[in-house]
């Protein structure tokens, strides 16, 4: 059974659908999307967002700056909104994260909506994502005290640790998924507190191994493991700061 906490860490919760580059796609899909959820995601905005691709080649490892266009659709709180670019779509809630019983149903309108203007096969990629900020009301934390994934220092390293980011990759599915684990500490505007950031980042690792009409039970699946994934982190003392319904 699911926990359930008062004071949630959830700052960000992204679901992520891409498209394999053969599919189908041109200027009109994202109004003929903002068509079927408007109702819901009124508020119309674009941003331009950058990443970086990594190629390997004969020529060694190239990297390539790559800018593209979201539209962005914002139900009325603006907390929970549908970003739209080429081949991609997310569904994004911010903090305060509602539940999974509310969130969920907007992956799957948006995701619907998706598939009745596009003809999907198999997706590239899927993708959910929970960015947990976790704050201590401590200038100095004890890290075994608050979490079971944690930096391990043996006896002969110094155990004042100033800076980290513990980061592991898990394997699930026969390989066909995997769960990137970050942890790492971060800047606090108040010195007396002690600030984290536990990112569990759930994705189809092999491409085009998901059926489309398979993609809204994957990302179910998904939740279920990125969940254990989070409660396995957790120490009682750090659930009772989250103040844990019982």
């Amino acid at each position: 059974m699911s926990k359930n906490y008062i004071n949630p860490p959830i700052i960000e919760a992204v679901c992520e659908f891409r498209l394999p580059k053969d599919c189908k796609w041109d200027l009109t899909v994202p109004g003929l999307i903002y068509e079927k959820v408007g109702d819901v995601f009124h508020h119309k905005n674009q941003r331009i967002t950058q990443s970086v691709d990594i190629t390997q080649s004969e020529k060694g490892i190239q990297q390539q700056i790559i800018s593209q266009e979201l539209v962005q659709f914002l139900n009325d709180s603006k907390k929970i909104f549908v970003q739209v670019g080429t081949r991609l779509i997310t569904i994004n809630c911010l903090a305060p994260y509602p539940s999974w019983e509310k969130y969920k149903p907007h992956i799957d309108n948006v995701f619907n909506a998706l598939n009745q203007i596009v003809k999907i096969d198999k997706l590239e990629r899927i993708g959910l994502r929970y960015i947990n900020k976790i704050n201590i009301n401590m200038k100095s934390v004890d890290l075994d005290h608050f979490f079971e994934f944690r930096p391990f220092l043996g006896d002969n390293l110094p155990q004042n640790l100033a800076n980290f980011r513990l980061e592991t990759l898990f394997r699930y599915c026969d390989d066909r998924d995997s769960c990137k684990l970050i942890l790492a500490n971060t800047l606090v505007e108040d010195p007396e507190s002690t600030s984290f950031i536990l990112d569990v980042d759930y994705f189809l690792s092999k491409p085009r191994t998901v059926m489309s009409d398979d993609a809204l039970i994957w990302v179910e699946n998904a939740h279920g493991i990125a969940e254990t994934i989070f409660e396995g982190c957790l120490t009682q003392p750090l659930r009772d700061i989250f103040q844990e319904v019982r």
